[in-house]
């Protein structure tokens, strides 16, 4: 029985955490996934994220620089008017962790 109790505690616990989860970053582009933009010689960071997606078939992502991870967002309309701003993405990530089904983007605080 306790057995059981267990089983169905953890398998609560995983659908609860497999859930919409809040992550912090920067709007960048696959090609700069790291939010480094200087070795482009484009200009503003935000004009080197646009140029990456919309001249070279790029795809907007989200760095976040403390964890040192960037996630491909499966919203790639949104975060054209966050280029190279911080942001807050309310989401859910995929089994691989590289790819972020967005609920939402905002402006970070």
């Amino acid at each position: 029985m306790k057995k059981q109790i267990a089983v169905v505690f953890a398998a609560a616990v995983m659908a609860f955490a497999a859930g919409p989860q809040t992550y912090t970053g920067v709007i960048t582009d696959n090609m700069c996934d790291n939010g480094d933009h200087k070795d482009m010689k484009m200009g503003p960071d935000a004009k080197c994220v646009l140029e990456c997606v919309k001249g070279m078939n790029g795809k907007y992502v989200l760095y976040d620089a403390k964890a040192k991870k960037s996630y491909v967002l499966s919203d790639q309309k949104t975060p054209e008017k966050f280029a190279a701003k911080k942001v807050t993405v309310v989401g859910t990530l995929d089994d691989t962790g590289k790819n972020l089904k967005v609920d939402s983007i905002a402006a970070a605080k």
